[in-house]
């Protein structure tokens, strides 16, 4: 993979970062571009001249001019002291974005430092020299300042890494294994390698491209509930997304259309049952909730790759126009509100989920045996699979509360707004590990549902996923612990097993 400097995408970045056979190198173009802001601040630095980060202290000791001799002492202190970072690290896959993200976000020529430094990062990564990064400390200021630093520390020999087995070792041991040398800091560097907002946004990136997956299985499982509920598919009828266009609610729609298929023995049924002139929203509503949440993604994705592709130091190089600018392109308020954004949509997402488990387990709702159970009262059926569903909602309402509209002074007022970004990333993570959980659950509840339904059969679609749950997790006539049921169904979500049996089904589903 050729690191220029503006060609991350979702997709490339999840895919490097989860197979550490793809080697990275930095582009001849990328090359040219630092080279040439690193001579151009070499001739300022030889003329004297006093450029915050190169020859004077950092934040509150931006007004303290430090001598040519100590440069680069300056430069290994920074990452010294910023290395502040504190919980449980981050894991190599997600480390090893963040890396390829700095590497890119240097690679643009901004920063006036040395293409050396990008090799090295890279170097590191081809040679599976994952820095240890710890998960909290960011404020989203200046950046990523703690965990990055973390990241730099490793990378100048100083810090720990990931030993083969999973264990945490110096990263001095790896580099004499190996016969790497680490980095040796120039003027400006230290701050260049910490200075952006590449762990929330490397943490979005990936967080992202498996909430594209679960939104999939989001409209699959609706398709399961609808099927088991016998609800109706004329909420989907193309002309009714056409009077109301936005993109995701009209893409829903085909979805579901597509996985409804030709008009099962189930919903045949439906015709003939005069009671069922419409159904919960949870059901009827899909293309509007599931479609509004496709949406939100898309616009999350197109701000994470921007950021992705950014340079995000200060202060910024531009060689040509013979500038150099202190800024605040550091920042990381748009990744944070991207990231609240798309905690929110998800949350939506798990909640509607919820809603459909409800409805199953509910006789007056499913017309159902209670609870999807044979022999209600010696049996508690699916009870507490939607207890355990409306547990994880109601914790995502929590963690969608917007890490965003929250800040507090740092740095001795001088960094007086900070975003909270990697705060906002982390919990996107986590609700979406929820949310996981829930449409787990709620096919869990759709395939037990499918079954009480028999001998009416579901659409081709539905019983494609159908067939392949049940391998492994059979019809419950009695009560077992189910969330080892939840636990094979989310590796069938997670593996991309359920989703290739759909789309063999039916082709490929939008989003």
């Amino acid at each position: 993979m050729q690191i220029t400097g503006e060609n991350i995408t979702l997709e490339s970045l999840y895919e490097i970062a989860h197979n550490p056979q793809i080697k990275a190198e930095l582009a001849a173009s990328g090359k040219a571009q630092m080279q040439k802001s690193r001579d151009y601040i070499e001739g300022r630095i030889a003329s004297g001249e006093v450029m915050y980060g190169v020859n004077t202290g950092f934040g509150a000791f931006s007004s303290v001019r430090i001598s040519d001799s100590e440069i680069e002492q300056l430069q290994k202190n920074l990452i010294r002291s910023h290395s502040m970072g504190v919980g449980t690290p981050f894991t190599k896959t997600e480390t090893r974005a963040m890396m390829v993200l700095r590497a890119n976000a240097l690679a643009k020529g901004h920063s006036g430092i040395r293409p050396v430094v990008v090799e090295k990062i890279l170097e590191f990564l081809n040679n599976d020299i994952i820095p240890v990064v710890p998960s909290q400390g960011s404020v989203g200021a200046s950046g990523d300042l703690a965990p990055l630093s973390h990241l730099a520390l490793t990378i100048i020999g100083e810090g720990d890494a990931w030993g083969a087995d999973g264990k945490i070792v110096p990263v001095q041991k790896l580099l004499q294994e190996k016969g790497i040398k680490p980095l040796e800091l120039k003027a400006k560097e230290g701050l260049s390698m910490i200075n952006g907002c590449q762990v929330m946004t490397s943490i979005g990136l990936l967080s992202v491209w498996e909430a594209r997956r679960l939104l999939w299985m989001a409209d699959l499982a609706g398709a399961m509930s609808l099927e088991g509920l016998r609800g109706s598919r004329k909420a989907f009828d193309p002309l009714i997304s056409a009077s109301r266009p936005h993109p995701g609610e009209a893409k829903t729609a085909r979805n579901l259309m597509k996985l409804m298929g030709e008009i099962s023995e189930i919903g045949q049924s439906h015709f003939t049952d005069d009671h069922r002139v419409q159904d919960a929203y949870s059901l009827r509503c899909m293309p509007a909730v599931h479609g509004a949440a496709k949406d939100a993604l898309r616009y999350v994705t197109k701000v994470l790759e921007t950021e992705a592709n950014s340079s995000t130091d200060n202060p910024l190089v531009f060689a040509d126009a013979n500038k150099v600018l202190s800024c605040g392109n550091f920042h990381g308020m748009p990744v944070a509100h991207a990231m609240d954004f798309a905690g929110i949509a998800i949350s939506s997402q798990a909640s509607i989920s919820e809603c459909r488990i409800s409805k199953m387990i509910s006789t007056q709702m499913s017309e159902l045996p209670a609870f999807l159970t044979p022999n209600g009262g010696l049996n508690s059926g699916h009870m507490i699979v939607q207890v355990a569903a409306a547990s994880l909602v109601s914790e995502n309402k929590v963690l969608a509360h917007p890490a965003s509209v929250d800040s507090i002074p740092t740095s001795a007022e001088k960094e007086d707004h900070v975003s909270m970004g990697t705060i906002a990333a982390r919990k996107f993570n986590q609700i979406l590990r929820n949310a996981e959980n829930v449409v787990a659950m709620e096919m869990l509840s759709a395939c037990q549902a499918l079954d009480l339904v028999a001998p009416l059969k579901p659409t081709a679609a539905v019983r494609a996923a159908y067939d392949l749950i049940r391998k492994d997790v059979p019809f419950a006539k009695e009560d077992r612990v189910f969330s080892k049921d939840v636990e094979v169904i989310k590796a069938l979500m997670n593996s991309n097993e359920l989703l290739k049996v759909t789309q063999k089904t039916v082709g490929d589903l939008e989003w």
